[in-house]
């Protein structure tokens, strides 16, 4: 299916999708979970991208790792690292070419030395291209993020830098991952699940919000469109 853009409003600053259903796909299809993630890396990241790229949409957020998923099996684990890892290899060279920028939400000191050191790489290769700003979370989660913001403000307040009484809902952002990312308009998360598992909790406080059963390694452009043309018919009021 060859889909339009034309005549296409309204179209979302922010894009962010929570990656779910790797591990179902591959059982499904009665393969290790370790091949739903290699799909999902391989086949799924770049058309999206392009398609986000294409139709305008400034920053594109992939949560491909939460602060949880470090209670998976350890065997799994280090398979997502190796797809981390081939991912980075493999994916620098072009995304500096489409003059992506790519941003990192979430921790790096509890990633492999190797894989955070790529992700830096990366981050200051592409720190002056002014395409799509694509923002991977890695080791993110709401709450953790949060809590790192907290002990920053407070860190503030320690070297007298900032008086507690300043705080309000602008600054604190400042002190979060997404200091300069603007707020998702859209969140879409695949594989079926309704919840938000704690994604930017800070940040979707107006979001419009698209589940779909697809789960991600089939959740190609075709699907992406979808979710772009249900946002188009919402009514934003941001609370008023």
């Amino acid at each position: 299916m060859i889909l339009k853009i034309k005549g296409m409003k309204n179209v979302p600053k922010h894009v962010a999708i929570i990656c779910d259903g790797n591990r179902r796909w591959a059982k499904k299809k009665g393969f290790e979970s370790f091949v739903g993630h290699k799909a999902a890396a391989e086949n799924v990241f770049e058309p999206i991208v392009r398609k986000a790229s294409e139709i305008g949409i400034k920053y594109l957020t992939f949560w491909v790792f939460s602060t949880e998923n470090w209670g998976r099996g350890e065997n799994e684990v280090s398979w997502l690292m190796n797809i981390f890892r081939d991912f980075f290899d493999k994916k620098i060279g072009l995304l500096d070419k489409e003059n992506y920028k790519v941003v990192h939400i979430g921790r790096k000191d509890r990633l492999p030395k190797d894989i955070s050191e790529k992700i830096s790489y990366v981050e200051e290769k592409t720190k002056d291209n002014t395409g799509t700003v694509i923002v991977l979370a890695m080791d993110y989660g709401g709450r953790d993020e949060i809590i790192r913001g907290i002990k920053k403000i407070f860190k503030k307040i320690q070297d007298k830098e900032f008086e507690i009484e300043n705080l309000n809902e602008e600054n604190l952002s400042q002190f979060l991952d997404t200091c300069e990312i603007p707020d998702p308009d859209l969140i879409i998360r695949t594989g079926g699940e309704k919840r938000l598992s704690g994604f930017l909790l800070w940040q979707q406080k107006h979001s419009e919000l698209y589940f779909t059963d697809t789960l991600f390694p089939d959740f190609d452009v075709e699907e992406f469109w979808k979710a772009l043309e249900d946002f188009q018919k919402r009514e934003r009021r941001f609370g008023s």
